[in-house]
């Protein structure tokens, strides 16, 4: 089964948001959306949507937002 493992820090507690896009923009899955402790944080995508559906193999982009700062990377699922 595809996943992935997202890891980020925090220097103070905040609320966070780390979302799941596809190549066209779309919202894909939201996999965190409340607060968080200072410190550091893993979350394992799975590879499935917001309504538990796999998604297909391609290019995937994150978006981490966490108080003012916020951050999108690119990441590629296999399967």
């Amino acid at each position: 089964n595809p996943e992935t493992t997202i890891s980020y820090n925090l220097a103070e507690g905040q609320n966070v948001r780390l979302e799941v896009y596809n190549v066209k923009g779309q919202l894909v899955r939201t996999l965190v959306s409340e607060s968080k402790p200072a410190g550091k944080h893993s979350v394992i995508w799975t590879g499935l949507d917001d309504q538990n559906r796999p998604v297909s193999s391609g290019i995937y982009y994150y978006k981490l937002s966490a108080g003012s700062f916020t951050n999108t990377k690119k990441m590629v699922l296999l399967k």
